[in-house]
């Protein structure tokens, strides 16, 4: 495991990840792609991860519940987003280049792999889990 530190595009927000799995997912539902315009690469952080606004406001990070088991977050100055959070566990994952400085890094699962476009692909070997396998197993963690 991993820790970090990184920080939204305008600087506003500061992240600080405790336990970073080097091997980060990527998913290709179609919330991900819409949020972000493409697959969403991000790194599991588990429970451990802190944000700081660094602004006289203190209320930059805004949140946005998108499905029934999860949420997202993006800063609320520039935009930039800072995590998919799992409602039940409170488990976060981020985007991979919220930190910079990570070495070490591998793609080792793409998520809704039957809802990747078929303008896109990658060379990577890694395993993949379909829309209905990524729902049977968000149900058995309920």
């Amino acid at each position: 495991m991993l820790s970090a530190q990184g920080s939204c595009l305008c600087g506003a927000i500061t992240v600080m990840a405790e336990n970073i799995n080097p091997k980060f997912t990527v998913c290709h539902c179609d919330s991900c792609r819409q949020w972000g315009g493409s697959a969403l690469f991000a790194l599991q952080c588990g429970t451990q991860v802190k944000f700081e606004d660094t602004t006289s406001s203190g209320n930059n990070v805004s949140i946005h519940r998108s499905s029934d088991w999860a949420s997202r977050g993006f800063c609320g100055n520039c935009g930039t987003h800072l995590f998919y959070k799992l409602n039940e566990t409170g488990e976060y994952n981020i985007p991979v280049d919220i930190f910079q400085a990570l070495d070490g890094l591998e793609m080792d699962m793409q998520y809704f792999s039957d809802q990747r476009p078929h303008y896109y692909c990658f060379s990577n070997k890694t395993k993949e889990m379909t829309k209905a396998e990524i729902l049977a197993y968000f149900a058995q963690q309920s």
